[in-house]
């Protein structure tokens, strides 16, 4: 086998919901006009890789009508391969965010009940199809806030990949208006994290998907030095627990500036810190970074210029419009040279 045939069988498998967002804008009611993407977190992680030329695989469910045929085909036009993807059920997940919004902030409304997604039932997908072709498994701690079904399938899917020796990421992203079924979410994350070996999120949201405490309140007048420390010893700590965890991306976005920690095997780096931010839409830019960590671990880059890439990824995703990002790895690339 060639080495070009070889990277093609070698595909990243993203799992998680297709979102439509309506970015709501002052005048959206009299404009009779609202300004919508496709996106959800995982697949704007597989837009970024297929971008970014990484083979990709994307699981979900969509509506078993014309509205799901055709973000279907959207998605197969990015270059994202959707042949295991379900096709049941009548309803596409929604959610509202005003423009330029964060989606942890109050503005967000979800429309998500009832979704072919949120629909899913365990036992229900063949993990030794899904997996056939795939190294890498990929999914977020969205999936799991919806209900519990979708918890117990996140479950099945990181036994299953586990079992089969494939690299299992996850982006721990707290959306707290989605934790509504009963179950706090120290108490489902822990057992679908004890599987993983890479993780990113933030010491917050560790602090509340996995009970492990934060050194720092907030970011508040700490200095990078502080918070690189603070990022140290959560990290730390998942290391004690998670014993299968060999990779940790921690990001901080802050005021007017943004950076990225990373150990891993062990060792610590820290992304060059980008000033001056273009904040245009924020949507997406965590998912971006996730993107670029996966993207240098695939092509086994150096420690140092996965958390370069990935920060200067999710650093040019803030000034872009919609979900998922439309950079190319030169134009990445450049933002980190400027930033020098």
């Amino acid at each position: 086998m060639d080495e070009i045939t070889f990277l093609r069988n070698h595909k990243i498998c993203c799992f998680g919901e297709a979102l439509l967002r309506f970015a709501l804008k002052e005048s959206w009611v009299s404009d009779s006009s609202i300004p919508y993407y496709i996106g959800g977190a995982e697949l704007n992680v597989a837009t970024a890789l297929a971008l970014w030329d990484i083979p990709v695989n994307y699981l979900t469910a969509l509506p078993d009508n014309y509205i799901g045929k055709d973000i279907g085909n959207q998605i197969r036009h990015r270059g994202i391969n959707t042949d295991k993807v379900f096709y049941s059920g009548n309803r596409l997940g929604i959610y509202y965010l005003p423009y330029g919004a964060e989606v942890k902030n109050n503005g967000v409304v979800y429309d998500r009940d009832f979704s072919s997604f949120s629909q899913l039932k365990p036992g229900t997908i063949d993990w030794d199809r899904v997996f056939e072709d795939c190294t890498w498994f990929h999914f977020s701690a969205i999936n799991p806030a919806l209900n519990k079904n979708i918890a117990l399938i996140c479950k099945e899917a990181v036994t299953a990949a586990s079992a089969k020796g494939i690299t299992i990421s996850t982006d721990l992203n707290y959306r707290n208006k989605l934790w509504k079924y009963g179950e706090l979410p120290d108490k489902i994350m822990p057992d679908l994290v004890r599987d993983c070996n890479v993780i990113m999120g933030n010491i917050w949201a560790i602090e509340s998907l996995l009970g492990i405490p934060a050194s720092l309140a907030d970011s508040k007048n700490a200095s990078n030095e502080e918070l690189k420390e603070a990022a140290l010893i959560s990290i730390g700590r998942i290391r004690e627990k998670y014993q299968k965890v060999h990779t940790v991306a921690l990001t901080y976005r802050l005021k007017e500036s943004y950076f990225g920690v990373l150990q891993k095997e062990g060792a610590f780096f820290s992304s060059d810190v980008f000033e001056n931010l273009t904040v245009t839409d924020s949507v997406g830019s965590g998912d971006c970074f996730m993107a670029g960590l996966i993207y240098g671990i695939y092509n086994n880059h150096t420690s140092q210029d996965i958390i370069n890439f990935a920060a200067a990824a999710a650093v040019g995703k803030l000034s872009e419009s919609g979900d998922a990002t439309k950079q190319s790895v030169e134009q990445i690339k450049r933002i980190l040279s400027n930033a020098r």
